[in-house]
């Protein structure tokens, strides 16, 4: 049985539990990687905490941190009802989830390839894990890092973002594929910005290590 890592976005659930069914009726066994951007930056705010990006990564400061952590667990439980029964709860940092420290934005690491026992154990037995991305220290991680890190780790045969838009758009259209190496230089000239630009860059990591990545519509090749 092939494993698929499935990323969604923190701003909703909607979709995932469809997403899901479908993988794992196809025969794939499905461990989930979700963010919570929204609702953390909406928290930061209300606490009177300064929200500060560094080419699309939140510097995280000890008290953004709790913040990052509420969030996610939030977000966990919601995607965790989604999906129903077969969801397992795992939060990164508990279980193993590898970083480096990324010093310049503060409590924040750069994902490393890991395959967390709990999360094996969980898809072994037909479970559905559902994984916050933290790593250990603890330090936040950008979820679209943390769900190539992990795919990579597990050897997954594919990655998929479930995404708001229908894939990436590039000089008015959707792009039916793209190269990891171009989307790599692309980012590097300004052609993309936001959220996309992690994404790109988590799925061009993960094809450039022989898995199939897709964004939407868009396939990111090796």
């Amino acid at each position: 049985m092939s494993t698929v890592v499935l990323k969604v976005g923190g701003a909703s659930t909607a979709g995932v539990a469809d997403a899901v069914a479908r993988l794992r009726t196809a025969g794939h066994a499905v461990a989930v990687v979700h963010g919570a951007g929204p609702q953390i930056s909406e928290e930061m705010a209300r606490r009177g905490l300064e929200v500060t990006f560094v080419r699309g990564r939140r510097v995280t400061t000890p008290e953004a941190l709790e913040v990052v952590r509420e969030s996610l667990a939030a977000v966990n439980a919601a995607v965790c009802v989604a999906i129903g029964d077969a969801a397992v709860p795992l939060h990164g940092d508990e279980i193993g989830l590898q970083a480096e420290q990324e010093p310049e934005l503060g409590l924040v690491g750069n994902a490393l390839p890991s395959a967390p026992v709990e999360v094996a154990e969980a898809l072994e037995a037909g479970f559905v894990p559902v994984v916050t991305p933290l790593a250990e220290g603890p330090l936040n991680v950008n979820a679209d890092e943390a769900a190539a890190a992990l795919a990579v780790g597990l050897g997954a045969a594919k990655l998929l973002f479930l995404t708001d838009v229908p894939g990436v758009f590039h000089e008015g259209k959707v792009l039916d594929s793209i190269s990891a190496h171009t989307a790599e230089e692309l980012i590097a000239e300004g052609a993309f910005d936001g959220g996309i630009v992690p994404k790109l860059l988590a799925a061009a990591r993960a094809a450039k290590h022989g898995l199939r990545a897709e964004i939407g519509a868009t396939e990111v090749l090796a």
